[in-house]
């Protein structure tokens, strides 16, 4: 509404400005009223005042209405990101996040560009069309019919722009990323004396852009057509109706008026609004069909108005699961049925991409099944809030998470009330005393981009020992550590109270545990480990061709 106020008085010359300069011509110095016809003047003044307060105000307006939506955008696609990043255990692609933030950024300044044109093309027109007809009606036909022909050339040619403006954004992308790939690779490039062949593959790139580019160009042809239609063929049509107009009725203040209406005002309009429309709007679809086809918000596990509170039991029950990564894809869990009692400690073991990373996803809530139900504590976890739900588990995936904060802060966020001898206790438990002490204790600072792989995992295991969730989830959350290490964690949270998962790195992990999970792509097989030697030939052929460190010696 303040954005529908403040464009009135934006658009007032639109209105008035061929109504003073017909009335001071007509009424004014024609008529030897020069008074009169300053007056008028001086209102035409007033309303262009008025028009500049209001064109302030309009773009304060447009930033209340775009910054949200970019906020939104950005929000969407860095929580798509997190997300897929924490279901699959991967590292996050900071390249592709990067350029979805710079669309972000494309989509926010096109939606600007697009409200401001739009606007401030339907209210001059609105004025314009008004005011012609407010001097003589006759002249509204001449003004209003190449308007609207060149409207619909505009229009037609929008299909094709947003195809072309689409392909041109990949292009670029691809330009970008051969580019880089270069780049990186240049001394190997070198090496191999490549220089050719790498040359040929970047100049590809750049020429499917170039041929991109200039079929876009030979396209803006039209919309300099269609402004010249609804633009400027008015003006001739005025011109050369004037002594028809003038025969009706006309007077030199009219045809005076109605010219500068469309001069002025009508025409500076339609040149917004095509390359306004022409270039952001396409722009804008086609950012946001990037942003929504690259960045997807993360699905929706939880449901409003669920429990707040923890279930009681950290029981683990997932019956006749299935999910696939898409709905054309094949299963990568297929009618799963596991029941994980309070207390267990279980390890899942299977090659790599056979579905293990997803079984810890599905367990923790955060991939929702496309059959069957997981239920923690006898509860579905997609009706418990979200607050419930972290109070429940924890999934700590390959890639450790650490904040930039104090090692108290990184140890505690999820159990903010222990008290300092609960986190010693923890972290003597976990194993990592020495990392602490080299850290500088629980005040000093922690950098992320300053510790390994290991030290960040050992972080993130004495956070989820810390944590109140009763169902533990490690997702080869110990791969960067020593077998000494990772034995000593994993010990540490079997003996904790609740329940463990181990997706397992080594075998040593299977051995420990109580029972195992064996993934083979055919079926899923639990059992104790002597069970599983005898029942799966997978798990047999896995502990057959692998040596126990610890008892060989090593």
């Amino acid at each position: 509404m303040r954005l529908f106020a403040w464009s009135l008085a934006e658009a007032a010359p639109a209105f008035l400005s061929g109504q003073a300069l017909a009335h001071a011509l007509d009424d004014g110095f024609s008529a030897g009223r020069p008074g009169t016809g300053l007056a008028w003047l001086g209102l035409m003044a007033a309303a262009w005042l008025a028009a500049a307060l209001g064109a302030r105000q309009v773009l304060l307006a447009i930033a209340a209405i775009v910054e949200p939506f970019r906020d939104t955008l950005l929000r969407r696609v860095v929580a798509g990101t997190l997300y897929r990043t924490a279901a699959s255990g991967l590292r996050p692609d900071s390249a592709a996040l990067a350029r979805l933030g710079r669309q972000v950024e494309l989509a926010r300044d096109s939606f600007a560009a697009v409200i401001a044109v739009s606007r401030s093309f339907l209210f001059s027109v609105t004025g314009v069309l008004v005011g012609v007809l407010t001097l003589m009606d006759a002249v509204l036909p001449l003004v209003l019919l190449p308007l609207a022909a060149g409207l619909a050339l505009f229009s037609a040619s929008l299909p094709a722009m947003a195809r072309l403006q689409r392909r041109l954004i990949l292009a670029e992308e691809g330009t970008a990323s051969s580019v880089a790939a270069m780049v990186d690779a240049l001394r190997d490039v070198t090496a191999c004396g490549a220089e050719d062949r790498a040359a040929a593959v970047v100049g590809r790139d750049v020429t499917r852009q170039a041929e991109v580019a200039k079929a876009l160009a030979r396209l803006t042809a039209a919309r300099t057509l269609s402004l010249a239609i609804g633009g400027w063929l008015p003006i001739l049509m005025v011109l050369v109706a004037t002594p028809a107009l003038v025969r009706d009725g006309a007077t030199a203040g009219v045809i005076l008026g109605t010219l500068t209406y469309v001069a002025q005002s009508l025409t500076p309009a339609l040149g917004g609004l095509v390359q306004g429309v022409g270039v952001n709007g396409v722009r804008l679809v086609v950012a946001l069909e990037r942003i929504l086809s690259m960045g997807p918000a993360p699905r929706k596990t939880l449901t409003a108005g669920g429990p707040d509170t923890a279930p009681r039991s950290a029981l683990l029950r997932l019956r006749r699961v299935t999910f696939a990564y898409g709905p054309a894809a094949e299963p990568v869990v297929s009618d799963l049925s596991l029941a994980v009692r309070e207390g267990d400690h279980l390890a899942v073991v299977g090659p790599s991409g056979i579905g293990k990373s997803t079984v810890a996803a599905l367990a923790a809530g955060l991939l929702r099944p496309h059959d069957g139900q997981v239920l923690i504590g006898g509860v579905p976890v997609t009706s418990l809030s979200g607050p419930a739900l972290s109070a429940a588990r924890v999934l700590i995936p390959q890639e450790a998470y650490v904040f930039r904060g104090t090692l108290g802060e990184n140890l505690t966020y999820l159990a903010p009330g222990r008290s300092p001898s609960e986190v010693d206790k923890a972290v003597d438990a976990v194993g990592m005393a020495e990392l602490a002490a080299r850290i500088g204790g629980y005040d000093a600072m922690v950098e992320p981009s300053e510790l390994s792989s290991g030290e960040r995992q050992l972080i993130a295991l004495t956070r989820a020992y810390l944590s109140p969730a009763r169902l533990i989830l490690l997702d080869e959350a110990t791969c960067h550590l020593d077998p000494a290490a990772e034995a000593r964690a994993e010990e540490a949270f079997a003996a904790r109270e609740g329940t463990l998962i181990v997706i397992a790195h080594r075998l040593t992990s299977a051995l420990r545990a109580r029972r195992v999970l064996v993934m083979d792509g055919v079926r899923a097989q639990v059992g104790t480990h002597e069970e599983m030697i005898a029942a799966s030939p997978l798990y047999r052929d896995l502990m057959g061709r692998w040596e126990d460190p610890v008892a060989s010696g090593a």
